[in-house]
């Protein structure tokens, strides 16, 4: 998607109120204004606001713009939310920015704006789509919904923050930072310092009660050096007043949280947010890399001791299965289990195949069949495990075979998830298609 400077592309439309001497009525878009500049414009609705934003503030607004007959952006579907920014100064004479200065809360309008400056100057492409002509024109239609100065908006946080104050009957005194720390669950051991590593869980939310993060919906914890930057300076600030085992609610102000920017559509700008946070554990830099070192240890004998139980749970499976084909050279196992008559599979060509993917314990990993939906990619290109390259080029179309391959053929010593390090995978595969 194009971004425009701190946003994404912007809406424009515009109201002038200057004299008509200054405008010129005729135009060679028909129906449309033109700036002084060089802007044309449309008007369809004109409120009856007159503030118009400058440089500095904050609009919403919803967009769309165009490319001869083909809609290039369309905010209400791409993002179905309203376009937010901070207003920047203009890239060039007759920008979309300057159409927005012109405009206030309630008007519609539709703004021509030169393409070749706008892919260049505002969008930052270092070429113009390949698709956009040369001195051609780019149509953007845009409602202005809001203007919102720093200076308002300073004021609704601090009206919010206090309401919310009153209305949780909190009567501690805000720290000197403006964080107002409320220990719900005193904690026991060394105070937290920079270097030391830190366990915890927290929740995020913005004064409404909007939810923006959980570690307990991730189902795991979150650890961070102290010290260095991880979250805002009032989080770290509260952390920094807590103990092993403390649980503490920190009521953050934007000034000490994400400030005038925000954080993307999850926070606005100047909003005061709200952790709940509960510490787990606490570790000296030492007893961090101590424990680290532990870790990696027992994930290393882990990867070997699977390494080495491999070969011997193959063949125990193959006794159980009473599998008595030979591996080819490069270990793979092919068992035919029908014979297909079709097209014989070969590298470069487009195949299409069902599969079910199961461990050599039974565990089913994946399946297309579950699914419905063949799977369909070029033989011999590497687009898969080197086992189903081969094993796919033994088959003919209609065939269906099982293939046991070995990991030095499948994910090696690769954590898939579902799928440990050195596993042998067993796919039950029937071929489609071969194009």
């Amino acid at each position: 998607m194009l971004s425009m400077k701190k946003v994404f592309v912007n809406p424009l439309v515009f109201v002038m109120l200057v004299a008509l001497t200054s405008m010129a009525c005729s135009s060679k878009y028909s129906g449309y204004d033109k700036t002084e500049t060089g802007l044309y414009y449309k008007l369809f609705e004109v409120s009856k606001d007159t503030i118009k934003p400058k440089v500095g503030d904050w609009v919403s607004l919803t967009m769309r713009y165009t490319y001869k007959d083909s809609t290039l952006f369309d905010s209400r579907q791409s993002m179905g939310t309203p376009v937010r920014f901070q207003l920047p100064a203009s890239d060039f004479k007759g920008d979309i920015y300057e159409g927005i200065q012109m405009m206030s809360a309630g008007d519609s309008a539709d703004f021509i704006v030169s393409a070749d400056s706008l892919f260049k100057k505002t969008f930052r492409q270092p070429t113009r789509p390949a698709f956009i002509d040369s001195n051609s024109i780019v149509h953007f239609y845009i409602t202005l919904l809001t203007v919102d100065t720093p200076e308002s908006m300073i004021k609704k946080e601090e009206e919010a923050l206090k309401k919310y104050i009153s209305d949780k009957k909190i009567t501690i005194a805000p720290l000197p930072s403006g964080l107002y720390f409320l220990e719900t669950v005193q904690g026991k051991g060394v105070k937290i310092d920079s270097g030391m590593w830190v366990k915890a869980h927290f929740k995020v939310s913005l004064i409404d009660g909007k939810e923006i993060f959980s570690s307990y919906d991730r189902g795991e914890p979150l650890q961070f050096e102290f010290g260095k930057r991880f979250d805002t300076p009032g989080f770290e600030e509260g952390i920094s007043k807590m103990l092993k085992g403390g649980k503490s609610t920190l009521i953050v102000p934007s000034e000490i949280a994400f400030g005038e920017m925000g954080r993307g559509a999850m926070v606005p700008p100047y909003s005061s947010i709200i952790y709940e946070v509960e510490v787990l554990d606490v570790q000296s830099k030492a007893e961090h890399e101590k424990q680290q070192a532990a870790e990696k240890k027992a994930a290393q004998l882990k990867l070997e001791t699977s390494k080495k139980q491999e070969g011997d749970m193959m063949k125990k499976y193959l006794a159980e299965k009473n599998i008595t084909a030979k591996p080819t050279a490069s270990g793979l196992i092919y068992v035919e289990k029908v014979k297909g008559t079709g097209t014989k599979a070969a590298a470069g060509k487009k195949v299409k195949v069902h599969y079910t993917g199961t461990l050599l314990d039974g565990t089913k990993f994946d399946s297309s069949r579950d699914r419905n939906e063949p799977f369909e990619f070029t033989l011999g290109q590497g687009q898969v495990i080197p086992g189903w390259d081969e094993g796919i080029g033994l088959m003919n179309v209609g065939g269906k075979a099982t293939l046991v391959i070995p990991s030095s053929i499948g994910y090696k010593d690769r954590d898939m998830g579902s799928i440990p390090p050195y596993s042998t995978l067993v796919f039950d595969v029937e071929l489609l298609d071969v194009k």
